[in-house]
């Protein structure tokens, strides 16, 4: 009979089914009805562990769907219900089904069955194993017919002997774990020492072993086997019990040690105080604090704050909240150095030393920060100065304010402001809140215990704004030498002088840096690095410091000039060093690994050896793009100057049109705007037909269409790229120009002189034409930038004309 069929014969069953249970027995002799058992029972599935015929414990079950299985048992004679295991595997998956049920179970008397919360709770008496022959009922409740498994008669001695080892183990157990007492009673109780089927199912019960476990000394129904598995069960038992018990003995010896420590520690202090010989932790505090002030020079209004504070932690309780926060107050403001400086050392020949230690190049801004110092000296003190330094990533603009830093000898403190959103990391918090601290001046002032040192605010370019606050504006006080002789920190809510404190920044671009802030600032250009420059730093800075922080002497690994030149122009063409840096990095691992296989074999990196070690170079040598309609032009980025070529390409004759592309800004849009305007009306005037541009849509491009490209200083570049389509003649090949174009002609000057210079240098463009204006610019570049340049300086759009296609191209002069 299939499982459907016999569904459908148990329902019509399943009325009289409690009446059914156990007839048979009670019909053939005279027996009581709590003496029976049925041959056919209600099963109940649990997860902990499985049930013991020895047992007696509360059950525990949800009163959903069980309560039904539970209600049909206590309607029959002999209130037998069988209890088998289920793994918790199983019965996280809900409701189990009967074959996860195991076969083997208990069959257990249910006395005092009780609903509760959700659960239902009876008492469960064990009394005898049974094993599932059939399922009457797959689905709660289950109704299944058993067998009652009888156990096989063993040797009298062999069961002695073991009853005897379970009983030790027994022992045993009781007097590592006397709560086990509780459940030898009820066992007593009920059978007998000698009773061995019992006390091997009883040994097992008091096992904390997994439920697979149990289960299989349920399954085992002949005695002595089932008896071996008991013991072996109860052996783990007793070792777990003797590691708990060591394990406990050690902790509680530790916690008694240092309970004792404690006590005795209480003891000295009480009897140092009354001996005069220590002082409670408010008087140690106290003094403390007065030692600490002692030693500094504070001004007036501090003293007479410090004086209250500490009024007020002589009346404090040291367990109230104000107590920890005047304690608090009390240690910033007594580590502050009030009063304290460092002796500048005005050396300008040392100064000039350190300079050139460090670093390679930067001849102007050397001379920069050398007057600088020398008005310092000049005066006797160096103040009222913040320096700003501006240029690309990787110039060496950290470096620079270490260099200045060592050249005073004053101490270094450097913080980055780069992203910060809060105010109070500038200025503090108010000490009402919870967790306050001073701001990040006050934490350089404590660090570095002077109030004159050298500090860094790098990154003042990225600074951030949120609903917390603006940094930027909580800056102005302090960058302003006006107003931070009078510093407030919300925090110590004294005034501080920091006039004294030599302010360095550093940032990559100033269009970000609000205004009034940058009024406050010196400005120091760094520009980036020519070849001849990186050469000397990768020389003189970059490897030996990489060699020296590997392990490596200059003997075992060396780069050639020829190799490192060909890394500067064909793999780091930035206007900095720090990727230079990394590649030569690289190339000092690779070494090092051929080092460690031929130890004995310096490694020498030349220039066919590149490719080995960094692959195939990424900038190759350029042929600048010329031929009709193509300019080269100068421009600045925050990485530092590039080159730019300008493209004009006439589309097609049927009408009139202009076309811009190549991602660009809408100032650099309004200069094509303006160029085309400006080609447009004087196209006759510059020896072109009239007409070209009436009858043509002409097409303006800047490669590089993934880089944004604005600014105004492509302005005569863009018209003399439309001229040259408009006259159908190239411009000269090697010639780069920068300047902002006006509808009248007029070249107006630009920014980032050095940069773009440096840029044409870099791409081996000698020929350049620059603003008038800007000859001043032009003028205090160093020598060696300006050696081999033929510069002209335009006023006019005519002076870019006669050099580009006029009578001067030939000659290759200056336009003044």
């Amino acid at each position: 009979m299939n499982d459907d069929n016999r569904k459908d014969s148990l329902e019509e069953f399943e009325e009289d089914v409690t009446e059914y249970i156990g007839k048979d027995e009670h019909s053939k002799s005279l027996v009581l009805p709590q003496q029976v058992m049925p041959r056919r029972m209600y099963v109940l599935p649990v997860t902990n562990r499985p049930f013991f015929p020895a047992q007696v414990q509360p059950v525990v079950v949800n009163q959903d769907p069980w309560y039904e299985t539970l209600k049909r048992v206590g309607e029959t004679d002999h209130r037998v219900l069988g209890i088998c295991y289920v793994s918790e595997q199983d019965a996280d998956q809900g409701i189990p089904e009967s074959h996860q049920l195991e076969t083997m179970g208990c069959a257990v008397r249910v006395h005092h069955a009780q609903k509760e919360g959700g659960k239902v709770q009876f008492i469960a008496q064990g009394l005898q194993r049974f094993r599932i022959v059939q399922w009457l009922r797959r689905k709660p409740p289950y109704l299944v017919e058993v067998e009652y498994p009888s156990e096989p008669e063993e040797d009298a001695d062999e069961l002695k002997a073991y009853t005897l080892a379970i009983i030790s183990a027994i022992k045993e157990l009781l007097r590592s774990n006397p709560l086990y007492g509780e459940e030898v009673k009820q066992y007593l109780s009920r059978f007998g020492p000698d009773d061995s089927s019992p006390l091997a199912d009883f040994g097992a019960s008091m096992t904390s072993a997994p439920g697979a476990e149990l289960q299989e000394v349920l399954d085992t129904v002949p005695l002595l086997r089932r008896m071996e598995k008991v013991l072996l069960l109860m052996r783990k038992e007793q070792e777990v019990a003797r590691l708990q018990s060591q394990i406990s003995e050690e902790v509680n010896a530790k916690v008694q040690k240092h309970q004792r420590e404690f006590f005795l520690r209480e003891q000295l202090k009480v009897i140092q105080r009354e001996l005069g010989l220590a002082k409670d932790d408010k008087t140690a505090d106290i003094e403390r604090f007065e030692q600490r002030m002692a030693e500094l020079e504070p001004p007036e209004a501090v003293q007479e704050r410090f004086r209250e504070e500490l009024q007020k932690l002589q009346v404090l309780e040291q367990g109230s909240p104000e107590y920890g926060v005047t304690r608090n107050y009390l240690d910033w403001l007594t580590q502050v150095p009030w009063g304290q400086y460092s002796r500048d050392h005005f050396d300008l020949a040392e100064a000039r030393r350190v300079l050139d230690r460090n670093h390679d190049g930067l001849d102007d801004v050397k001379d920069r920060i050398i007057e600088f110092l020398a008005e310092g000296t000049f005066k006797g003190e160096i103040s009222g100065s913040i320096l700003l330094l501006v240029g690309p990533p990787g110039v060496g603009k950290t470096s620079i304010g270490r260099s200045v830093a060592d050249a005073l000898g004053r101490k270094f403190y450097r913080f980055s402001v780069g992203g910060m959103r809060d105010e109070a990391e500038i200025k503090g918090h108010r000490r009402t809140y919870i967790g306050a601290m001073p701001g990040k001046f006050v934490q350089a002032l404590k660090d570095s215990k002077v109030c004159n040192p050298v500090i860094m605010l790098d990154e003042i370019d990225k600074i951030g704004a949120s609903y917390q606050g603006d940094p930027a504006s909580a800056l102005l006080e302090t960058l302003d030498p006006e107003q931070n002789r009078e510093f407030l920190d919300h925090y110590l809510d004294v005034r501080m002088d920091l006039s004294k404190v030599l302010f360095i920044c550093t940032a990559n671009q100033l269009d970000t840096i609000p205004r009034p802030l940058l009024d406050r600032m010196d400005i120091i250009r760094l520009s980036g690095y020519i070849a001849e420059e990186k050469l000397a730093i990768a020389k003189h800075h970059l490897l030996p410091r990489l060699l020296k922080r590997a392990g490596l002497m200059k003997k075992q690994l060396s780069v050639s000039d020829a190799a490192l030149r060909q890394v500067i122009e064909g793999y780091a063409r930035e206007a900095g060093v720090r990727n230079l840096e990394k590649l030569l990095h690289k190339i000092v691992r690779k070494g090092i690994v051929k080092l460690l296989e031929h130890p004995d074999r310096p490694v020498k990196v030349g220039v066919s050896d590149l490719q080995e070690y960094l692959g195939q170079p990424p900038f190759r040598k350029e042929k600048s793009l010329r031929g009709v309609g193509v300019v080269t032009g100068l421009a600045w980025t925050a990485m530092g100057g590039a080159t730019l070529s300008i493209e004009a390409s006439r589309i097609h004759s049927s009408q009139r049109g202009f076309k811009l592309t190549g991602q660009l800004g809408n100032v650099m849009k309004e200069s094509a705007e303006i160029a085309y305007s400006y080609v447009c009306s004087n196209l006759k005037r510059y020896k072109g037909d009239p007409t070209f541009f009436d009858k043509s849509f002409v097409h303006l491009h800047v490669p590089e269409g993934a880089t944004p490209k604005d600014g105004p200083s492509a302005g005569i570049t863009m018209a003399t790229a439309l001229l040259s389509l408009a006259r159908k003649e190239a411009p000269p090949s090697n010639i780069a120009m920068t300047g902002e174009l006006t509808l009248t002609g007029q070249v107006l000057p630009v920014g980032g002189i050095r940069e773009k210079v440096i840029a044409a240098r870099r791409q081996k463009i000698t020929n350049l034409i620059l603003p008038e204006a800007n000859r001043g610019d032009y003028e205090e570049l160093p020598d060696y930038l300006k050696e081999g340049l033929t510069v002209n300086f335009a006023k006019h759009y005519n002076d870019v004309f006669q050099v580009c296609f006029g009578s001067k191209r030939q000659r290759g002069s200056s336009v003044h």
